[in-house]
């Protein structure tokens, strides 16, 4: 697609509905089959990784959902420029059509039984189309919905949160249904596919709208950006640093909560429908939480909001690990599924549009891109397999709760430094 059809899609103001629709429904999408594989890993551990060893088993499994976030980086350089150079929506378009793909492919694919190791091999090409697409798409939608308004940049952004709430909810709902209803070899013959097949129904959906909608007015009226990469990385680099780090945070609580339902089974030995519910409930939360936060930010400040909820983290953390495990139980489970995910709705519901804040438009959706996965391969995606590990090489139950403190104390001082260097709001 050319940049002067890209500008000319839509000279008229799209209305908020459809900005805010184009951006979620794309994100839910990109973001539920991640969750998806998250929540289902002890079932796709035994389908696609046997090994004696069930523990080694799970670890394959978190080990190439957190490899497949290395190619995270390419995807955010590659299709954030190209958002930067010939717009947000030619963008996202491109990052759901990938995304879809990934998501059929683990659709379909034979288990290790049947075709030996082309099993994992082909879990781990579709992981990684996967994390291109997905690496794309937070720069470019970011961008859209921060673009799209003047006043309320906050909620707006916000929205890319709302997207993920709504997904992880989906993939929740699915994981209490499918764990409650079927027998273990229902789940494992045909029922973990189901969640997976559902994420093909959504794509054409996205796809449809993003069509649909029209380029952001900055991007209209900055035009085309001509070297973003080499601008970014020369001029922006220590706003680059600055993104790279508020990011830690947001990625090590998300991946943490999306832990919790394995936490469930392997810590707690609590049936996997408990940790779906608690994770259910923690996905309404963020769904809603989150623009109502992106919406205060507007009001009240997004970096001090930001340090406020950092503080939490950092202190609370600990302490909720010790009542869950004094309290193995769904009570306790929701609570801290639910704690966590109302901080991290406050903490993400603000991130986006602090981020956009920080580039120019010219190299806005790369900034932000790069940055985010930056952060989010080595701080979120392989926050399962550290969780695991750090409880495997401990001994302590209690060990995903340090990783939250260490994370959330980084990206605290990041954002005294934001509060001291640069003028946000």
């Amino acid at each position: 697609m050319s940049t002067t059809a890209v500008a000319a899609a839509a000279p008229h103001r799209t209305s908020t509905f459809k900005v805010l629709a184009a951006a979620s429904i794309g994100n839910a999408l990109e973001w539920y089959d991640i969750l998806v594989y998250g929540y289902f890993a002890v079932t796709i551990s035994k389908l696609f990784f046997p090994t004696a060893d069930p523990t080694t088993a799970l670890l394959l499994t978190f080990g190439t959902f957190g490899v497949s976030y290395l190619v995270r980086p390419l995807g955010a350089i590659v299709l954030g420029a190209y958002a930067d150079r010939n717009g947000r929506r030619a963008a996202m378009l491109l990052s759901i059509v990938i995304m879809t793909i990934g998501t059929g492919l683990m659709a379909i694919m034979p288990t290790y039984s049947t075709v030996g190791l082309a099993a994992p091999i082909a879990v781990l090409i579709a992981r990684l189309l996967q994390g291109f697409a997905v690496a794309g798409e937070f720069g470019s939608a970011t961008a859209f919905l921060v673009e799209h308004s003047n006043e309320r940049k906050g909620f707006f952004a916000s929205f890319q949160w709302f997207g993920q709430g709504l997904a992880a909810v989906l993939a929740s709902f699915f994981g209490v249904i499918l764990f409650g209803l079927l027998t273990a070899d229902q789940l494992e013959s045909w029922g973990w596919r189901v969640p997976f097949f559902f994420g093909l129904l959504i794509g054409p959906i996205g796809l449809y709208i993003r069509k649909h909608v029209g380029e952001t007015p900055e991007f209209r009226e900055r035009g085309p950006a001509k070297a973003p990469v080499r601008q970014m990385f020369v001029q922006y680099w220590d706003r680059l640093l600055m993104c790279i780090g508020i990011v830690i945070l947001s990625t090590s609580s998300n991946y943490i909560i999306l832990y919790m339902p394995t936490y469930a089974i392997k810590q707690l030995h609590l049936p996997q429908s408990l940790g779906f519910t608690a994770t259910l409930l923690g996905g309404i939360l963020l769904t809603f939480g989150a623009p109502f936060f992106g919406h205060l930010s507007d009001r009240v400040g997004r970096v001090r909001m930001m340090v406020i909820v950092s503080l939490l983290f950092a202190v609370s953390a600990y302490p909720a690990f010790v009542l869950l495990i004094a309290n193995p139980s769904l009570a306790g489970i929701v609570g801290i599924v639910c704690w966590l995910s109302l901080l991290k709705a406050a903490y993400s519901g603000t991130l986006p549009a602090l981020m956009a804040e920080l580039f120019p438009t010219a190299t806005r959706s790369t900034g932000i891109a790069v940055a985010y996965n930056t952060s989010v391969p080595i701080f979120g995606g392989f926050a399962p397999f550290i969780a695991a590990w750090l409880i495997a090489v401990t001994g302590s139950p209690l060990a995903p709760s340090f990783y939250l403190i260490a994370t959330s104390l980084v990206s605290l001082l990041v954002l005294v430094i934001i509060h001291m260097r640069v003028k946000t709001t």
